[in-house]
């Protein structure tokens, strides 16, 4: 009798002392939903969504390494006058662009953000150039910020020379229906000659089939000066065919080479790696200097040494004619460039 009630008391005290114990139990909260990064591919590849948003973000550059050559090279780069007379130069480059998009009522929103890195030899003072390549805002097709404009572009290789500054804080619109598109825009100029002065660029173009055609045209209203091009692009087979044309009034910020010039390249496609671009361009009045002249030859190889690895080699024959006498020499670089 006393064994039960010794038993039973037992089994009691620790039924108390359990419950106790489960009552002090910290029972752990259930985990929250994890945002992972969603792939975007509304905008091409490379896009992912910010987290808890609905903006796009891609991240993308280069890493190049180049030699190149030519007379007093080395002052060409980096302006050192009678100091810089090494006829080659090598530098690398860093690009780094970061790029969002998103969809409005009013079409993609695209932001725009291009850091340049570049390094000749450490050795020297203002060797390593950090510089804003593009920082832009645009709104369907309206642009707004420093960015390339319609004068950047050229013919495909590395012997033509079309233009001359090409990137401004501007304001621009293009405006596109079908296959022709108007454009006009408004760039900050640098007070060179006159205050408050401004660019207006003008351009025209058109694309049927595999032919672009577009026509350009800027004005510097600082020195009252302005030029015109004409630019036509075909692909013909496995090739694509290009010509330019451009004349100026005199020197202004768009074109001050000549006062008139006409180019041309050839771009072969010899395989899926391989690419060979002769080109050739004349100056006709070169430094707007009556019967002066210039004319190039060259050409320009491509090769893709593996998956976002590429090579350029460039080589060109420059003959220059200013009334006293010619100057015959050759320039060119060699590059390799890993594209990410």
């Amino acid at each position: 009798m006393r064994m039960s009630s010794l038993l039973l008391g037992s089994a009691a005290a620790l039924s108390v002392a359990s419950g106790a114990q489960g009552a002090d139990a910290v029972v752990a909260a259930e985990p929250g939903p994890v945002e992972y990064v969603r792939v975007c591919d509304a905008f091409g590849t490379g896009y992912f969504y910010i987290p808890g948003t609905e903006t796009c973000l891609r991240v993308s550059g280069y890493l190049r390494f180049q030699t190149s050559f030519g007379p007093d090279e080395v002052n060409s780069r980096q302006g050192w006058g009678s100091q810089g007379t090494s006829d080659w130069d090598s530098f690398s480059r860093a690009q780094l662009v970061v790029t969002s998009k998103s969809e409005t009522e009013f079409g993609t929103l695209t932001g725009v953000f291009a850091g340049e890195f570049s390094a000749d030899n450490d050795s020297d003072a203002g060797d390593s150039v950090i510089n804003v390549d593009q920082a832009y805002i645009q709104l369907g097709g309206l642009k707004a910020g420093f960015f390339y404009g319609w004068w950047d572009k050229g013919l495909n290789g590395e012997t033509d020379k079309v233009s001359n500054f090409t990137e401004f804080n501007s304001i621009a619109y293009l405006y596109t229906g079908g296959p022709l598109q108007f454009g006009v825009a408004v760039d900050e100029l640098e007070g060179r000659s006159k205050e408050n002065g401004v660019g207006i660029e003008a351009i025209v173009s058109a694309t049927v089939g595999g032919v672009s055609f577009d026509l350009l045209g800027g004005y510097d209203t600082e020195v009252e000066e302005g030029a015109i091009r004409a630019l036509i692009s075909a692909e013909i087979g496995p090739s694509v065919l290009q010509a330019a044309a451009v004349w100026a009034s005199d020197p202004n910020v768009y074109f001050a080479a000549s006062e008139w010039s006409v180019a041309a390249s050839y771009r072969y496609n010899v395989s899926e790696k391989l690419a060979i671009t002769p080109g050739i361009q004349y100056w006709g009045d070169f430094g707007f200097v009556s019967d002066a002249d210039q004319w190039r030859g060259g050409v320009t190889l491509d090769y893709e040494v593996a998956e976002a690895l590429n090579s350029r080699v460039s080589v060109q024959y420059t003959s220059r004619d200013l009334g006293l006498g010619s100057n015959d020499f050759l320039s060119g670089f060699v590059r390799f460039q890993r594209d990410f």
